[in-house]
């Protein structure tokens, strides 16, 4: 490990508040220095934490925090901020079990107000605090750092709807990819300059506290210069979207620049209520592959992370594309993911049917839906963790009309390293409880193939699961000793009819588990993988083929236990009087409680 002069030092924001402008650039500098030391070993988000060391600095340098509260939007730009609150020497155990969480988490440090692994909830959540702190007569400031990306988030467009001036509330509008207000020219860039400067701020409030001193005309002619400086303004470079709002905005500055930074953020602490101070950042800085690629090291693999099998998202992205070249009514939707969803073949082969919507996944389900109902066939490539967000959308505009959209279910399963906001445990519940929806859940290139060219023929819901990574071999090669030529639904690794004692049925990557605990628990043990997790009669019927009278039967739940695949084939078993003389288990990777439940034939309850 690099050996640091200035890090070691910083135990606490206080710290922070000793060092002068060149410590705090030389330790900017050994903290990119370490983000990136120990991201390309355990893997991350490393483009964005290079890009707002120096804000983070700041922001701790001009706040008392924890009593005054950041709450980072996306919180996977928080790795400066770990470092300088407490966690240093924990940095090393980023992302790994049992180590610090890659996100803001709040049961880990007082310095974390809120949890933050989705976008453009930021904002909503700063106002909860603003508002309760003034309720309570608080003088804390609670900053919401929002990256221009969570803009194109619906959320954050109905919290500024709700923003007062009276709050003590300040937006950072972190932009480092695309403009949001109107700076264009010679003059905006001067005028830029010129309110990065400490005199213009001093001179603004000695001249608002003399006007305001002149007996009775004082008051109006403040406001009345107010007036007319705005009606300049707009005339010279149009108006400021923030400021039509009603809220005080500075900038926009260099927010790689520590020292600007903290010059407008004192500026906002002072002005005592709401403020939108915009900045500019470097994606990447300090990091030349980063720097010149900030969308491919957005999120780095771990040291010795697999780079060379094709990943489900790659294979999927492929499959459609090829897909699309013959079925010309094809589009494919994604919400600001192109590259996580493996999007960017299609993208480039047919721009004219790809559509990113940006970070708004409700808005891009029911845009599907009014695709679908125009005659075309949407596929929507969505991470199971934000696909989430859109519930509402699936259920109102595409379950209830009964129109044929496909959502394609990216990094289904758990997903370690970005941990609980990022796992994909939920989706076959509230996919399965429409009744409308058919589920697919291929492991292999192939069947991720036969689910995609299915679902479009169906004319139906449907929605395709797969894995973040890419196939497991040893899952393939043990249910699969050749390419299916059609899907089945279910595929055992014995013949019907072949008794077994006991029996483990499972689907996605959970397999890999099953498969271990048949090893473990000898011949008399067969396992089904299920390939489609709606319960059909059809596909209800076919299982019951494989199971015999008296044998032992656990479901391996990929996802959550309670409204689960397993719960529901246990229903489906139970009213065909299958488990009258066996036993039913459901194993939950996500189980209620500390413990997994199990079920006996008669329904009730055993811990394990």
């Amino acid at each position: 490990m690099k050996e640091y002069r200035y890090l070691p030092m910083i135990n606490s924001p206080d710290d922070l508040k000793k060092l002068s402008s060149e410590e705090v650039r030389l330790l900017a500098s050994e903290i990119r220095d370490r983000i990136i030391e120990v991201s390309l070993k355990n893997g991350g988000h490393l483009a964005s934490n290079l890009g707002t060391v120096e804000l983070t600095l700041a922001l701790h340098r001009v706040l008392k925090t924890p009593y005054d509260r950041i709450i980072f939007d996306v919180g996977h730009q928080c790795y400066t901020h770990k470092l300088i609150t407490g966690r240093s020497e924990m940095f090393d155990t980023i992302r790994k079990p049992g180590g610090l969480s890659g996100f803001t988490k709040r049961g880990e440090s007082v310095f974390d107000c809120f949890g933050c692994g989705h976008s453009s909830t930021s904002l909503s959540a700063a106002l909860g605090f603003a508002e309760a702190d003034k309720l309570a007569g608080r003088q804390n400031y609670t900053v919401a750092v929002i990256g221009d990306g969570a803009f194109t988030g619906g959320m954050i467009h109905e919290a500024l709807n709700n923003c007062r001036k009276d709050l003590r509330l300040i937006i950072i509008l972190n932009e480092n990819e695309m403009s949001i207000s109107k700076n264009i020219g010679l003059f905006a860039k001067h005028i830029a300059k010129i309110r990065a400067s400490k005199g213009y701020y001093r001179t603004k409030r000695q001249t608002i506290s003399f006007l305001n001193r002149i007996p009775v005309a004082g008051p109006l002619l403040f406001s009345a210069i107010r007036n007319i400086k705005q009606t300049i303004k707009n005339i010279m470079y149009g108006s400021n979207y923030f400021e039509g709002l009603g809220l005080y905005y500075l900038g926009p500055i260099d927010g790689n620049d520590c020292e600007k930074v903290e010059l407008l953020l004192s500026e906002a602490v002072k002005s005592g209520g709401s403020a939108v101070i915009h900045i500019k950042t470097k994606k990447g800085k300090g990091y030349p592959p980063a720097e010149e690629s900030p969308e491919r090291y957005h999120s780095v693999k771990p040291e010795g992370g697999n780079t060379e099998s094709e990943s489900f998202s790659r294979m999927m992205g492929t499959i459609l594309t090829e897909m699309a070249d013959e079925k010309k009514d094809i589009c494919a939707i994604t919400a600001a993911m192109c590259g996580g969803t493996g999007l960017e073949a299609f993208s480039k082969a047919h721009p004219e049917r790809f559509f990113d919507v940006g970070i708004a996944e409700d808005h891009a389900l029911t845009f599907c839906a009014g695709l679908a109902a125009s005659g075309l066939r949407p596929f929507f490539a969505v991470y199971s963790s934000f696909l989430q967000r859109g519930y509402d959308s699936i259920i109102h505009d595409i379950v209830l009309q009964k129109l044929p959209v496909v959502i394609l279910v990216d990094r289904a399963g758990l997903s370690p390293s970005d941990g609980p906001t990022h796992h994909g445990i939920y989706d076959v519940g509230f996919l399965s409880q429409t009744g409308e929806i058919e589920i697919y859940a291929p492991v292999s290139r192939e069947t991720l193939r036969l689910s995609l060219e299915e679902s479009y023929e169906s004319g139906k819901i449907c929605a395709v699961r797969y894995p973040a990574g890419c196939e497991n071999a040893e899952i393939v090669s043990h249910f699969y000793k050749q390419n299916p030529e059609t899907l089945t639904g279910a595929v055992a690794d014995f013949e019907e009819g072949e008794r077994k004692d006991k029996l483990i049925i499972t689907y996605g990557t959970a397999a890999s588990g099953a498969i271990g605990a048949e090893k473990i628990l000898g011949k008399n043990t067969g396992v089904i993988l299920l390939e489609k997790i709606n319960f059909t009669d059809e596909l209800v019927e076919k299982i019951l083929k494989y199971i015999c009278e008296g044998c032992d039967i656990v479901f391996y739940e990929e996802g959550n236990y309670f409204g689960g695949a397993g719960m529901a084939l246990g229903d489906e078993l139970s009213k065909r009087g299958a488990l009258k003389k066996n036993t039913y288990r459901i194993i939950a990777l996500n189980p209620p409680g500390d413990s997994d439940v199990s079920y006996i034939g008669n329904g009730s309850e055993i811990k394990m």
